[in-house]
């Protein structure tokens, strides 16, 4: 079988403007980056906003992931490639690609198979620089926090209270903490550092929840860097920091516009993990393409308990958001891993496995109906499975009156997902969903993140150390009692330890840190050994990745 890129890089690809044609943009409103990818200005975004059309949020997510694969994102496009198949007028919005993984373990994020974005190899890596102005902007501040310091420290700014962190978008946890400024006096005070990944800086987090400039500006500005002797916060307006953060952000803000192997629209903006962040593309892509098409296909990432979980309880509480169905995607090699299978055994047939598995896939399905949502599984067939297999998982949903349906767009492209695209299209003209968020904005932050592990996780008990608890209070004394909470843990365990797989119950959510984000408007709470700057696995993608005789990226998946 040809490898995804070996598939992409054989595809003919429409030029950008007959894309955005189809999906309504002119081409003057387009910035190209080459001919097959470009930037929707700002000024188009808000005139379609003022408009008012609004079209129906498809929300795709998965169980929880395993080394077996699962395929959300090449659903989420494949399904969007079948539904204007159908006739309908579908656009995809996705996250753009982080390096980190890219170099690392999971690969790119740009589907698989016949089910892509395209340009592949560009998307993957430096795509338009979106990620580079993030970057940039996060370690912007960071220099004029240290150079604050150096210049007499006008804010009073308590150096062993500084929260605010380098950024580097690469999975390097030599940089997990650091000791800058060191050299001298002319290299300013020494003091302990460190760097997240760029997909966990909030800079990433207050991008992709800001609707326009303005506010763009103005979460920028919320942004707490540290904090006086007397435990009041200093901001990046404190600094003055905010206007040239926006600078830098200002042409990254603008949508990303590419499109599928079979000429699909699709969206392509932000990307903060679920894992370490809230998991979610960009208001301002999502808006857009509701604003242009009858059905948008988005994706959350990792499982549902993540990405999921934050895409409706931040994202769309903030955006005033309101999806009209939820995919939830599964294999049977991953439910078997789930039901306690190797990876070297999957090719072999058991039954029981899948269906002691199904545990996982039924917990993400009712999770999902908790928010008032009607769901639909998409079950990506691999040749290995067998009809008794699926017949298991078909099974454990029928009992909750959900649809599994059989899909092989990785395989077959649009024609793959056409079973799962036309129930889509039933859940929605069903006029089921009416959604509402886990909790109100009033609850306590320690309630938030009690009712999130009660009702997603199915833990017994939060563990919240005094000091992480006295923290949570100073926040909502500080005016954020009312804001989200987004909870950073493994995405491979309902609970905080990876090896539970399937659908552990009655186990304990222990709390380590929790940070506020005042720009993006919530609060991380770090549960277990979570970091937000991964290491390289023994064996990085990176060792396979090169060029060929013609200069052409090989290795890339």
């Amino acid at each position: 079988m040809p490898t995804d890129l070996e598939i992409a890089r054989a595809a003919t690809l429409l030029p950008i403007r007959e894309i955005a044609a189809r999906a309504g943009i002119p081409e003057e409103a387009l910035e190209p980056y080459g001919r097959h990818k470009a930037k929707v200005s700002l000024d188009f975004v808000a005139a379609r906003r003022a408009e008012g059309q609004s079209g129906k949020l498809v929300l795709v997510t998965g169980i929880s992931p395993t080394a077996a694969g699962e395929g959300k994102t090449t659903t989420t496009i494949g399904l969007g490639d079948a539904l204007n198949s159908l006739g309908a007028r579908a656009m995809i919005a996705l996250r753009e690609p982080s390096l980190g993984p890219c170099f690392g373990v999971k690969g790119g994020a740009t589907g698989g198979g016949h089910a892509q974005v395209v340009p592949m190899e560009e998307i993957n890596l430096h795509f338009t620089g979106d990620f580079h102005a993030i970057t940039s902007a996060n370690n912007l501040l960071a220099a004029m926090v240290d150079n604050h310091l150096y210049w007499g420290n006008e804010q009073g700014l308590d150096a062993r209270r500084v929260v605010w962190r380098r950024a580097v978008d690469m999975n390097d946890r030599a940089l997990r903490s650091v000791t800058a400024a060191l050299g001298g006096v002319a290299n300013g005070f020494p003091r302990e550092d460190g760097f997240d990944i760029t997909v966990a800086s909030e800079v990433m987090a207050v991008f992709c929840l800001s609707r326009d400039l303005a506010e763009l500006q103005q979460r920028l500005g919320r942004i707490v860097v540290g904090y006086r002797r007397d435990g009041s916060a200093v901001t990046a307006h404190d600094l003055k920091a905010d206007g040239a953060m926006a600078a830098l952000l200002r042409d990254a803000l603008a949508p990303n516009l590419v499109q599928t192997l079979a000429g699909s629209p699709a969206l392509v903006h932000g990307g903060p993990f679920a894992n370490i962040a809230h998991g979610c593309n960009s208001v301002i892509a999502t808006r857009l393409a509701l604003d242009l098409a009858d059905v948008v296909v988005t994706e959350a990432g990792f499982g549902a308990d993540l990405g999921a979980e934050k895409f409706l309880d931040i994202k769309c509480r903030q955006a005033g958001l309101s999806p009209s169905a939820c995919v939830v995607v599964a294999t049977v090699r991953a439910l078997k891993m789930h039901g306690g299978v190797s990876k070297a055994a999957l090719g072999t047939e058991d039954v029981a496995a899948v269906s002691r598995g199904t545990a996982n896939l039924r917990r993400h399905v009712e999770n999902m109906q908790k928010f008032g949502l009607p769901v639909v599984v998409a079950l990506n067939r691999f040749t290995s499975d067998t009809a008794a297999e699926i017949g298991a998982v078909r099974d454990a949903m029928r009992a909750l009156g959900v649809e599994a349906i059989l899909c092989t767009h990785w395989s077959d492209g649009a024609e793959g997902a056409a079973d799962l695209a036309r129930a889509v299209q039933a859940l929605i003209a069903g006029g089921t969903a009416d959604f509402a968020p886990l909790y109100n904005d009033h609850l306590s932050l320690a309630g938030k993140i009690e009712t999130v592990a009660r009702e997603i996780y199915h833990a017994a008990s939060v563990s919240i150390p005094p000091p992480v608890a006295a923290k949570l209070r100073r926040f909502e004394e500080a005016g954020f009692a009312h804001v989200p909470v987004c909870i950073a843990k493994t995405q491979y365990s309902f609970s905080a330890d990876p090896a539970l797989l399937g659908a552990p119950e009655g186990h304990v959510l222990p709390l380590r840190e929790v940070r506020l984000s005042a720009g993006a408007g919530f609060v991380v709470a770090i549960a277990g050994e979570i970091m937000t700057m991964p290491g390289l696995p023994r064996r990085p993608a990176a060792e396979g990745i090169g060029l060929d005789a013609q200069g052409r990226i090989d290795g890339l998946f």
